[in-house]
């Protein structure tokens, strides 16, 4: 009867990946989007993902499907703790900032937690009504490395982080429970000695707990990233553990750390969205079913010639591909990167537009700057139609600059452009266009000496400890004298298997384009800025404030 129930299960499982597989190519969000965490409500999925130095932060995500997304609000506006967050005195907090956070839907409200990496070493809990928000701040909780939230049904409330480590959380979510279970649930087993392991998720399903995590050795050939799942009828324990998800995908090696989300009712219907290294793009989400084995979460597709009757053979993770139709182009960045035209938002345009703005800014909610923002330094209304990027403090160089405003690339190809009045600028200024990153490729237009040079330079940032830079090696690989008021500029990524190279070209009429200086590498740097390459529009001084800019637009083009 076992084996006949599995079976039935199996084939329903493999019509549903099967119909899945026809609809979508992963990886499904093909930018970088990180240490997601995804609980579900009534019909929708919601989500939210690791944006570390990027202001605002901690991005909302909703979708019908676990295939298509959108950004609806953001958790906070900035963080203040402290000079690092506003790029003082050579201070930064590139790599660290809002980390792995978790969200969850409980009596009605939602909630997010996530850990804020360096000093003052503590983690934020905010709540909302609605995923759209607004956010409010309920606690300041010690830090707990890559914890998930989780409220049991007898009213308790857990944060599962570190390794493996289970800690229960007063009533009013504002720290640990004195007295309360504060116990490392497991000791890794051999196989799991020196292995990386992290990115709590927690479930319960049928009345078990499931505490899913990332694994990894480095260096180990042939051990490529996987899922491993501890299991319990107890929340304290003892827990027993088993390989979820291990399989190659493309050319990037393994995929680990995410979520898996379905309802507690049923085994049917499950799905898990886990995030792959891609290189200079960054992490980015896959979505497969998730088949009960069990009482084992599968993640992925059965292969094909896999007896579906045989149990040993279905709860080998080396069975399972991640599906991934190839005739199907991946599914629109539409929702979370976009054009901008820099009008102040109306009625109007809300509703021709999605997603919307930030409500406080007048920003499309596509933007995040690089670390807290001078408001006073930029504008929508001084000139309108245009984005005023005002010089606020003196700097060095673009990784100390105030107010670069940033979006996330995409994968395998896309290509930005930027129109850029340039006529305001101070001798000593440099504005421009970047492909972004711990090493830069940067189209810049420097006031010099009365002349205007437009620059390809490639920018390599040389960091010490902790996330501070030490100096950044700059190489000007060609440069343009130009007399142009207005100045287009163009980066196109290409983020094929073996490329992650930027390329780039500039016009002084916004129709006939020159291409300028070689291809710059795009490098994925986890000791640096710890996420994919993004596009930055920047103005700085290093002589005198005073000057400014007003961009246009920024299109964008998925090719």
């Amino acid at each position: 009867m076992k084996k006949f129930y599995l079976s039935c299960i199996l084939a329903l499982a493999f019509v549903m990946n099967a119909n899945a597989q026809e609809t979508f190519r992963n990886p499904v969000i093909n930018a970088d989007v990180p240490d997601i965490s995804v609980c579900k409500v009534a019909d929708t999925y919601y989500m939210v993902s690791t944006t570390m130095h990027l202001m605002p932060g901690a991005p909302i995500m909703k979708s019908k499907d676990m295939i298509n997304w959108e950004v609806v609000s953001y958790v906070f506006d900035r963080i203040d703790d402290g000079d690092r967050y506003n790029l003082i005195d050579g201070q930064t907090v590139y790599g660290q900032g809002q980390w792995a956070s978790s969200i969850r839907y409980h009596m009605g409200k939602f909630y997010v937690w996530f850990t804020a990496n360096g000093a003052p070493g503590k983690g934020f809990l905010f709540s909302a009504d609605k995923a759209e928000g607004p956010w409010t701040l309920v606690a300041r909780p010690p830090h707990m490395h890559d914890g998930s939230l989780f409220f049991d049904e007898d009213g308790k409330v857990y944060m599962f982080c570190e390794n493996g480590h289970l800690i229960e959380l007063r009533p009013d979510l504002t720290g640990k429970l004195e007295g309360g279970l504060d116990k490392q649930l497991f000791e890794r087993d051999a196989e799991e000695r020196g292995a990386l392991l992290e990115g709590s998720s927690v479930i319960k399903h049928n009345g078990k707990y499931y505490l899913c995590m990332i694994s990894m050795k480095w260096g180990v050939p042939g051990r490529v990233r996987r899922e491993v799942c501890y299991r319990a009828d107890r929340i304290e324990g003892p827990y027993e553990k088993h390989v979820i998800l291990e399989t190659p995908f493309e050319s990037y090696g393994g995929v680990g750390q995410g979520s898996l989300v379905g309802d507690d009712q049923s085994d049917l219907g499950w799905k898990a969205l886990i995030f792959q290294d891609r290189g200079g793009i960054g992490r980015t989400p896959c979505m497969m079913q998730v088949t009960w084995v069990d009482g084992w979460p599968m993640c992925g597709e059965l292969n094909a010639g896999v007896d579906k009757n045989d149990v040993e053979a279905c709860l080998n993770p080396k069975n399972y591909h991640i599906p991934n139709d190839l005739s199907k182009a991946h599914p629109s960045p539409k929702g979370y990167i976009g054009s901008d035209e820099f009008n102040l938002p109306t009625e109007a345009l809300n509703k021709m537009y999605k997603p919307t703005y930030h409500a406080r800014t007048g920003l499309s909610i596509y933007w995040q700057w690089n670390h807290n923002p001078i408001d006073e330094a930029w504008s929508l209304t001084e000139r309108p139609g245009y984005m005023r990027l005002k010089t606020a403090r003196i700097v060095d160089n673009l990784n100390v600059a105030p107010n670069t405003l940033t979006q996330r690339m995409f994968a395998p190809a896309c290509t930005g452009s930027v129109s850029i009045d340039v006529s305001k600028m101070k001798d000593g200024d440099i504005c421009g266009f970047a492909a972004y990153n711990g090493d830069s490729g940067v189209l810049r237009i420097v006031k010099k000496g009365g002349k205007t040079i437009l620059q390809l330079t490639e920018e390599k940032s040389v960091f010490k400890q902790p996330r501070n830079i030490d100096r950044v090696d700059v190489e000007v690989l060609s440069e343009v004298p130009i007399k142009a008021k207005v100045v287009y500029l163009k980066i196109h990524g290409d983020f094929n298997p073996g490329r992650d190279m930027a390329s780039f070209s500039y016009s002084l009429n916004g129709t006939d384009w020159q291409s300028i200086g070689r291809e710059v590498k795009m490098v994925f740097d986890y000791q640096r800025h710890f996420m994919g390459t993004k596009f930055a529009i920047f103005n700085y001084a290093t002589k005198k404030l005073g000057g400014y800019v007003d961009v246009d637009w920024f299109r964008f083009d998925e090719k």
